[in-house]
């Protein structure tokens, strides 16, 4: 895998993981599902929600950027 490859994925893989942190956090019936299943679990995973919101919008940006400049 060449450095311009990985420099194209790279982003796009931090925005995406991002993507679902934030999709399964910010759903009103996927919060009530993981409090009441899996409490522990999804109080160490909402833990995570500023990562999230950080991989979103720097990986947007870098994706988007990539594609601008190239």
């Amino acid at each position: 895998m060449s450095l311009q490859t990985l420099d194209l994925i790279f982003p796009l893989v931090v925005f995406f993981y991002g993507l679902l942190l934030l999709i399964v956090l910010e759903n009103p019936f996927l919060q009530k599902l993981g409090t009441s299943r899996m409490s522990t679990a999804y109080t160490q995973l909402s833990n995570h929600r500023p990562l999230a919101w950080i991989s979103f919008f720097i990986g947007g940006l870098w994706s988007l950027q990539n594609l601008l400049l190239t």
